[in-house]
């Protein structure tokens, strides 16, 4: 018996069933698992393995993208699924791991710090969308949402490893927060990287730099990850600054 095709499909052999593609997919579904297992681990009160569980999403978030350039298989699904991996990744998980873990015993505050949070990451993340193809891609315009996660996981992370209890460090996790949170939703700059080409050759310099830099990270990872992140998020503000600097027209000296 004949296979019975709907008349539109025989009539125009450009429709046809479309899928997606495996490899970059997997790598953004090993992010949102690792943003949902951080979220399992802060309600149950595991918050080390939480914060380390969002900078693995972190990791996993960097390769979809480039994984997805570098084999041409870049789609429309792809990009949407990315985003909304990234909500769960990088908005709602840190604000819960910071909650649960201090700013609980805040009260409201410790709820609005929380809700500023992932309301930034999810203005970013739609503000990212909307002007993927006007901006230029050398920067960020506010902080990247995977760069805020890993700012306020590094922080809860270190301070765990310091021994500090949540009471102890509720300010700290308060102020780097909502720091995080705004900054996100911020116009303040930040380089992407997006310009480097990882098929063109670099010098013997950048390899050893690679490396010493993989061997610094090894021998303290929790407070090395946390300072390079608050390194960045500080970067922002002080390139804005720098430029406000050279902008400033030159005070007139009296005769």
């Amino acid at each position: 018996m004949p296979v019975l095709r709907p008349r539109k499909a025989l009539m125009n052999p450009e429709v046809r069933r479309r899928g997606i593609y495996i490899l970059p997919n997997l790598f953004t579904t090993a992010a949102l698992f690792a943003g949902f297992f951080a979220i399992i681990q802060a309600m149950n009160d595991q918050f080390e393995h939480a914060a380390v569980a969002i900078f693995l999403a972190m990791v996993f978030d960097g390769l979809d993208g480039r994984v997805a350039r570098l084999t041409h298989t870049q789609s429309a699904f792809g990009a949407e699924y990315d985003s909304l991996s990234d909500m769960v990744s990088f908005g709602a998980a840190p604000a819960l791991v910071a909650y649960e873990w201090a700013l609980k015993g805040m009260g409201k505050l410790g709820m609005i710090s929380a809700f500023i949070y992932c309301a930034g990451a999810a203005l970013r993340l739609a503000r990212f969308n909307t002007n993927i193809d006007v901006i230029d891609k050398r920067y960020f315009q506010g902080l990247p949402s995977p760069a805020a996660a890993a700012l306020v996981a590094g922080l809860v992370w270190v301070m765990i490893d310091r021994g500090w209890t949540g009471d102890e460090a509720r300010w700290y996790a308060c102020v780097v927060t909502l720091f995080a949170g705004i900054t996100m939703v911020s116009n303040v700059r930040y380089y992407s990287g997006k310009d480097i080409n990882l098929r063109k050759s670099v010098p013997f310099v950048m390899v050893v730099s690679i490396a010493l830099g993989f061997s610094l990270i090894y021998s303290y990872p929790p407070g090395v990850l946390f300072a390079l992140f608050l390194a960045y998020g500080l970067s922002g503000y002080a390139m804005a600054a720098w430029h406000l600097l050279r902008r400033k027209p030159p005070v007139a000296r009296p005769e």
